[in-house]
């Protein structure tokens, strides 16, 4: 491999590294998305709450005599954070299981796992190719890569619909709802991991025949 094409190939390396970093914030944290309820009083707490793949928080915040919504999330107050019931039994999340649909958590969860999983076989297979020179593993590498932001992206939109829903719904007190800074994380994940395994699988490839009369053995062998 060339020197150029080695240093292209560090660059979308490090593209997918900064997506890696971003998609493991993204799954750890609970800052998907902020709920906020209906004020009817004035001058008392209201309960807001934000959530993400594992865990739901909820915080009672203080309402003076101007505000209309229950909010922002970075008030002070008491918090209470739970893991939710069909994760850990022993936990309690009534205002989750009452307000959400519990297959759409379940299958975001789900989705992200895989996605997590796609990473590391990457991951995996990208270390070898330096450590061992063999420079074909690239190619399987990128391709975890890319199914790791697709997974990614389908888990970020089955958790927007999953907020929209609870918003939609008559049976909860939730009437307003934002996607905080752990979607955006996932958002942008997905989006540096298939960028940068579509790059690195396109520089991972044989090179072409640089004329129609040019064999693929007589192209220059890799490196």
């Amino acid at each position: 491999m060339s020197q150029t094409k080695t240093l292209k190939v560090r660059v979308a390396l490090l593209c997918i590294l900064v997506g890696v970093v971003l998609a493991l914030v993204a799954v750890v944290t609970d800052h998907w998305a902020v709920l906020s309820p209906h004020v009817e009083h004035h001058n008392t707490t209201c309960e807001a709450a934000h959530f993400g793949l594992w865990r739901i928080c909820t915080k009672r915040i203080f309402v003076g005599d101007k505000e209309r919504s229950c909010g922002p999330i970075t008030l002070p107050g008491e918090k209470n954070c739970s893991y939710f019931r069909h994760f850990n039994p022993g936990e309690s999340s009534e205002i989750f299981e009452v307000t959400t649909q519990k297959e759409y958590s379940i299958s975001a969860a789900a989705i992200a796992i895989f996605s997590l999983g796609f990473i590391i076989v990457g991951t995996l297979c990208a270390l070898l190719s330096f450590r061992k020179k063999r420079d074909y593993l690239l190619r399987p590498a990128s391709m975890f890569y890319i199914f790791a932001g697709l997974c990614l992206s389908v888990s970020a939109e089955v958790m927007r619909q999953s907020v929209q829903r609870m918003v939609d719904s008559e049976h909860t007190a939730w009437i307003a709802h934002s996607l905080a800074w752990s979607f955006i994380c996932a958002c942008v994940a997905a989006a540096l991991l298939l960028v940068g395994g579509l790059a690195l699988l396109l520089l991972a490839l044989p090179r072409m025949p640089r004329d129609p009369w040019e064999s693929c053995m007589d192209a220059e062998p890799e490196h």
